[in-house]
């Protein structure tokens, strides 16, 4: 399988339009955004070329391919205000694999070690992301990778006609 993972320097149009399809995919809107209820759940949301470049200034994201199609999306932003536990030298992670074909083949499990490891680069010790209590899917890979539930936001997502937590999970660097 030919992964590759590219960190997104100088964003273009083509690259706004893929992000602005995956925000907008139904199946992918209620794994990828809190939602308060349901209109916001049904909300077009669209990123342009310029919400892009401020977002760059301090989010670090990566670009997953397969062959030559990009698939999905990782990043990270180091200390953000949004942490569970306020630790100093914390990056906060995401990862949205949006196209199908790129599902259910380990491609996350791998992006995710990737990632890892260019935290670890940067000198960071902990690494913390917020998982949604439906989507078990994702919080079985974290845990796979040894990541710990360190506590819950309640009812913090909409989907599904109901409220759902969200689980916050940590893993030091130094466990890689």
């Amino acid at each position: 399988m030919n992964v590759q993972y590219i960190k997104v320097a100088e964003p273009n149009n083509s690259l706004v339009d893929i992000f602005n399809k995956w925000e907008n995919d139904p199946a992918l809107i209620p794994l990828i955004r809190p939602n308060q209820n349901k209109s916001e759940l049904e909300c077009e949301q669209n990123i342009t070329i310029d919400s892009l470049i401020q977002r760059l200034k301090h989010v670090h994201i990566y670009l997953i391919y397969l062959g030559d199609q990009l698939i999905g999306e990782m990043n990270y932003m180091v200390d953000p205000a949004h942490l569970y536990k306020k630790e100093p030298g914390t990056a906060w992670i995401g990862i949205t694999i949006g196209e199908p074909e790129g599902r259910g083949k380990g491609i996350g499990y791998e992006a995710i070690k990737y990632l890892e490891e260019e935290i670890k680069k940067q000198g960071l010790k902990r690494i913390e992301l917020g998982v949604f209590e439906f989507n078990k899917q994702a919080r079985k890979l974290y845990q796979k990778l040894g990541y710990k539930d360190i506590g819950r936001i309640n009812e913090f997502t909409y989907w599904q006609n109901k409220m759902w937590d969200d689980i916050r999970m940590e893993k030091y660097v130094d466990n890689l």
